[in-house]
This record gives structure tokens, sequence and C-alpha cells, in this order.
């Protein structure tokens, strides 16, 4: 594509570009300001050429490529990164040329807060573009009727009639202009979170108001509080609202969902309101599926930051023909995660992989996604009969929470299938236990299963303020070492910087223990024998448990003994 700021034909009408004086941009700027107009329309008053003369002056001036409206027509917008809601106010569209790259054409180049708008929200490099206002307008006309009613109508399905979903638009301006302090204090807590990344939103009420916390790298912290009972009453029946709840009802537990539009992409969350002895409490869970989506188009199991030999062990159990495969961990481990890697990974076209979730969280292509609605009686046990008759290659199960469906998915691995699944325990150990409770046959059990993989997720210390650290006796008898034990680790501590919102961590890494199953252990789970002999079994067979693999970030710096203590249990 030949994109140059002379590539219009402007010649032809007897004009020449050339780069706009300085003292004219300072004029316009100045009247542009006065009259409360964009800069572009009356630098271009002032200069008085043509349109195509003006744009191509105006990219030698800005050193911007230019293109043309004919240049537009020939490449297809990337709605799917900047909406066309977004597009239009923005007067600017995204297309993806045909390397792949990002091109970001504006017809205003001097938007107020364009750049730094741009940069929060292309997922990657781009170049800038120039083309004329009225282009722009025009080429995203072409895309009104279509657009408009895919973005403005969402429905959803509720019982068995549809309902019209309203957007919150989230954005410093419409925060800004909003009257409500309640209405403001909701949709600001809503924004600073998604800002900082959080997971959780948790609004508690307490004896005098209302405090404000975020889970961010699976720990709480309190961001604000408003010492104000009545005020907290009004967030809380703000989030009802948003959420399509019974604001009158305060004596019972209710759920809920809204969705909001950010930076041109939706992100959903989960509503959890719970009466207290102060009033009622209320949980978000963020779900932003869109930027999940994006991670894991390219998600690999070595981007988790698993070592290289549980890494080698997921992979082998992965390409399996049959059998199942568990992941265990508490909520929030990242279990489901590790499952998508490791499908992601296996998915080459030639499979019929099905999953069924609630909800699901990120959307795989290829892949057919189920989403659990107890309301309607589609539950795990009942999904997964009907995917049987299906014909898949590979299952996934998002969690095994009863009898029926842990019978099922075992029946299901002994039957030809690769199953993947997740199930609550504390270690690989425990699972044993968890399916021998749920009245699973030992035998059938251990013969379809694979493998087990526990995990969690440790908080990794800020690169930008962590300093070398000696740890005192006490924390080293607390952590069950002793000074021989640590001779070759390093050891790291972070204070908190403005990098890391002052926590001192930034980021998560998993951490991992396997138990592959081998003759003897099996014989050993059949028999019923002790979990400390399996331990055994399993520590001669190269199993690593989690608490070891927590220490070697230790020993690496990359973490703290504090942190490794909060994970992890201390022997």
């Amino acid at each position: 594509m030949n994109a140059n700021p002379t590539n219009i034909d402007a010649q032809a009408e007897g004009y020449v570009p050339r780069k706009i004086a300085g003292d004219i941009m300072q004029l316009a700027r100045a009247e542009a300001t006065r009259m409360r107009r964009r800069m572009v329309d009356v630098l271009e008053e002032k200069l008085g050429v043509p349109p195509a003369v003006f744009t191509a002056s105006l990219g030698l001036t800005l050193h911007y490529p230019v293109l043309a409206m004919e240049q537009m027509q020939q490449m297809n917008p990337a709605f799917d990164l900047l909406p066309f809601s977004v597009a239009q106010q923005k007067n600017c569209v995204v297309f993806r040329d045909a390397a792949g790259k990002l091109l970001v054409v504006t017809g205003d180049p001097f938007l107020h807060g364009l750049s730094a708008w741009a940069e929060d929200v292309m997922p990657g490099p781009f170049v800038w573009h120039l083309a004329h206002s009225a282009d722009v307008v025009a080429f995203l006309a072409r895309f009104e009727e279509s657009m408009r009613a895919m973005e403005n109508v969402l429905t959803l399905e509720k019982g068995d009639e549809a309902s019209v979903l309203h957007l919150e638009d989230l954005s410093l301006k419409s925060i800004s202009e909003d009257t409500s302090p309640v209405v403001r204090l909701v949709n600001s807590t809503l924004y600073d979170a998604l800002k900082t990344g959080a997971s959780d939103i948790h609004l508690e009420t307490v004896a005098n108001g209302l405090v404000i916390k975020y889970r961010i790298d699976g720990v709480l912290s309190q961001i604000g509080s408003v010492p104000r009972l009545d005020f907290s009453e009004q967030v809380v029946s703000r989030i009802k609202v948003m959420s399509e709840l019974d604001i009158a009802e305060r004596r019972v537990p209710q759920d809920g969902r809204f969705k909001v539009s950010m930076s041109g992409r939706e992100v959903d969350f989960r509503v959890s309101i719970m009466p207290s002895i102060f009033g009622e409490d209320a949980v978000l869970r963020i779900l932003d599926k869109q930027a999940l989506s994006d991670q894991v188009k390219g998600l690999r199991l070595d981007y988790l930051g698993f070592d290289a030999q549980s890494m080698r062990e997921m992979r082998k159990l992965s390409n399996e023909p049959y059998g199942m495969v568990l992941v265990t961990g508490p909520t929030g481990s990242g279990k489901t995660t590790t499952l998508y890697a490791a499908i992601t990974e296996i998915n080459h076209g030639q499979d019929k992989i099905i999953t069924i979730e609630d909800p699901v969280e990120y959307q795989l292509p290829g892949v057919l996604q189920i989403p659990v609605n107890e309301k309607k009686g589609l539950t795990f046990a009942r999904g997964l009969r009907s995917i049987l008759r299906h014909d898949p290659d590979k299952i996934m199960v998002g969690e095994i929470r009863d009898s029926d469906t842990a019978q099922i998915a075992v029946q299901a691995a002994l039957t030809g299938h690769l199953v993947f699944t997740t199930v609550h325990a504390n270690n690989v150990f425990d699972v044993i236990g968890r399916f021998m409770h749920m009245g699973v046959d030992p035998y059938s059990f251990v013969s379809a299963l694979n493998g087990v993989l526990a995990q969690r997720l440790v908080r990794i210390s800020c690169p930008h303020c962590s300093v070398e650290d000696e740890p005192s006796d006490q924390l080293l008898v607390d952590s069950g070492l002793t000074r021989d034990k640590i001779e070759h680790y390093q050891f790291r501590i972070s204070h908190g910087c403005g990098q890391c919102r002052g926590s001192g961590f930034k980021g998560r890494k998993a951490i991992s223990e396997m138990l592959n199953l081998n003759d003897e252990i099996r014989e050993l789970i059949v028999g019923r024998e002790p979990i400390r002999k399996i331990k055994d079994a399993a520590r001669r067979n190269g199993t690593r448990f989690l608490r070891e693999a927590a220490l070697a970030l230790v020993a690496n710096g990359e973490t703290t003994l504090q942190e490794v203590n909060r994970v992890t249990f201390v022997a």
C-alpha cells in the first residue's frame, strides 16, 4: 500500500502541498480555542485550499502518512479493536494491513488526549495515518446501519423472553459530567479497578459507612472509604439497579450481572449481594472477556511461568489419546487458564473439542463452548451426557462438583475420550479423597486418571524497587528453614513504589506439583493405603511438591519468604 503525504491528486488542481507555517498553526489554535471549534476545521478555512491539498499539507507538517478515501475503501476496518460508536466519536478508524500491522487513521490529529487514548486502547504497536475528516465520516457512514444495530442493542436471554441490556459508558469524561455523586462514585470505582487490573471489587458496609477494596494479584487491599451509612445504602442500590436486582429486598442474598463499555471494549461484572449486620455488602467479579480472549489467542503453558519439568509433564498428559487430566487448586489459582493453555496447544483442527463451563470466561476459536444454565436445567452432569452424544475427541469440564458429574467424567475417560477438568482440593493427594467421597469406584478412577496438577499463583517481587535482603532467624524458623539450607538463596524484598502501587509486588507466577500415576501409585490408591505411603511413592516417581516449587522462586530472588508462607503450607 502506497500511503504518503503526496499520494493525493492535488497537483491536478494547480496546488502543491507544502508544510504549514508555524504562525498559521498558532493563529488557528488560538481562534479554535476562542470560538470553541475544532482546530482542524479552523486551519482548513485559513489555508483556503482544496480538501486533498489541505490533508496532504497537514500530513507533511505532522509527518503522518496520508490515506485517500479510495485507499480506505480497499481495506476492512477493525471494529473488533475500535467499536463503531467510538470510531465516530474520535473521528478515526483502525485497519489491519496485509502484514497484520495496525493503522490508526484519524481525521482530527489535534483532538485533545488522542495520542494517550490510542496508546491505552490499542493492543499492540500501531502507525498513525491521516485522512480528511469528511472522508473518515463518509467512510464510517457506510457501516452506520449494521454497526449501530450490533452495538446499541444487546439482548440477554432472561427467562423465556429477551430484555435490552443498557451499557454503562466508563470514561473520565462521562464520570466528570455525571451530576449524581452516587453514580460518580460507582463509575469511578469501576473505572479505577479496570485500570489497576483488579479481579474483584468489594463494597463493604461497616458501622459508619462504606469501605471499598480491590483484589489485586489475589490479595485484598483497601482503596478508600465513605463515612456515611446512607451513602453506602445508595451505592449498593445503584449496583442492584445496574444488575436488574430487587432494590427493596435486603434480607436475602442476590446474584446478578451487568456490562460496561470502557475504551471501546465491553466488560462483564458478576455481582453478589449479601446481607450483613450493618446493611448489605456487594462483591463484583470482573470478567474482561475481550482482554482475556486476546491473551488466550497466543497462550501457551510457558507463558504462565511453569518450570520446564512441569511443562513437559503437562504437555505429555495433554497429548495422550484418552484418559483424565485433573487440575486442582483454590478459587483464583489459575486452573482454567492452565487448561485453556493446554487445549490451545493441542487445538490443531483435527479433533472435536467441546467444553462445558460456568461461566465461559475465555472464547477459543474452533472449540464448541457450552455455558452451564442451571435455571434452565443445563447442569454439568446433563451437559456432559449430551456432549458424549456429539462425537467429541477431547472434553473440558469446568469443574467437578457432584457425584453424577464425577461418574460421567470418569466413564468418558474410560471410553476413549481425553477429559480435562478441575476440582477444588488443596494438593494432588487430596483429590483422591474428593473422588472417593463422591462415591467413584477407586479402580475406575485410577484406570481413567492420567495425572493431577496442583497449582498456586505466587506474587513476584516488583523489579523496580526490590533490594537484597537477609531474613531474620525467626522468619527462617517460621518457614521451616535453617541457615545451611539457604546457602545459595538470593533473598530480596520490595518496599513498594509507584510502579507496584506500594505493594512491593508486580505480577504473579504459577507454581505446581504434578502427580503422574504409575502402577505402584495406582495399587496404593485402589488398596486405600494411607496418603503418607502415596506421597513417598510419588516422590520416588519424581513429584516435586508445591512448597519446594515455591522455595525455588525464593532462591532465585523472584519472590519473598513471606509470600511463599502465605500461599503454601509450612511442613
